[in-house]
């Protein structure tokens, strides 16, 4: 079987109309070296005219009953054959017909891309952040990083597929997982990679987004070490990272504590990785 640069995957669910929206912005793309897979939820609609429509520029499809979008994105995991694997789902569109050949430029030697998305509706970018910048713990908790507009090594997926228990922040919680956990090498760039349909599920509900977001930190971490993360980044607190570098460009004892506080943060951090690592084994 042929090797892929990228595979872009589509899930659809009735949502015929804006699927081949979704479709076309895939496979007009001037780079040429990635293959096609779409994931339909047995659609009643006229999703599968559009998909037959387009079944010469797609390498697989399927329309059967699933348990949800995490099923049917783990679905097409299964049949992934490119190096980076991007979910362009229905109701999404690539930015423009440059972004895989931009993407291909930037994405070498590495484990995980993330660039931008805008609102579909507006054009105005939504979340993201700078190129260069480093994502830690904190940027996963803080910034809005859409799977949209993010390109995965498609063998971080063999060892965290998707949550299927989770509703709407799986991808979340792989995210956590493969930049806390697994220490993946990383890359932002400031490539607007897709237009964001900002009526999908994950983005009108706060509520159940919230709960499952507080599921996953007590599912991965220990409750000892959420206590302290919530009591230094709680929003009527002073966050650390805004302390620490005002202590650093302060007088000699501001910068003696703030070196303090940063080693034993370092430690605390290598010491429950260190038992991570042996309780795994």
């Amino acid at each position: 079987m042929r090797r892929y640069r990228f595979t872009v995957i589509t899930v659809n669910y009735n949502n015929g109309n804006e699927l081949r929206r979704t479709i076309e912005s895939v496979v007009r793309q001037s780079f040429r070296d990635f293959e096609y897979i779409v994931i339909d939820g047995a659609s009643t609609d006229n999703s599968l005219d559009v998909i037959r429509e387009y079944s010469d520029d797609i390498d697989f499809w399927v329309s059967e009953p699933d348990s949800g979008v995490y099923n049917a994105m783990n679905k097409g995991l299964r049949h992934v054959h490119g190096d980076y694997v991007n979910f362009m789902n229905s109701g999404d569109t690539f930015h423009s017909p440059q972004v895989l050949e931009q993407i291909d430029r930037e994405i070498t030697g590495i484990d995980i891309l993330f660039g931008n998305v805008c609102d579909a509706n507006t054009g105005k970018r939504y979340g993201g952040i700078k190129a260069g910048s480093d994502v830690t713990f904190l940027t996963l908790k803080k910034e809005i990083l859409c799977h949209q507009g993010t390109f995965y090594r498609s063998e971080i997926f063999d060892l965290h597929p998707y949550d299927e228990t989770l509703k709407i922040i799986a991808d979340w919680k792989l995210n956590v997982q493969s930049i806390v956990f697994d220490n993946c090498k990383v890359k932002t760039v400031d490539t607007i990679v897709a237009n964001y349909d900002l009526t999908g599920m994950s983005s009108t509900q706060s509520k159940l987004h919230a709960q499952e977001r507080q599921q996953v930190l007590s599912e991965l971490f220990p409750p000892r070490i959420l206590k302290d993360y919530e009591r230094l980044y709680t929003d009527g607190e002073m966050p650390l990272v805004t302390l620490l570098p005002k202590l650093k460009q302060r007088g000699r004892l501001q910068r003696i504590i703030y070196l303090l506080v940063k080693y034993m943060l370092v430690i605390t951090e290598s010491q429950w990785l260190k038992k991570k690592r042996r309780n795994a084994e």
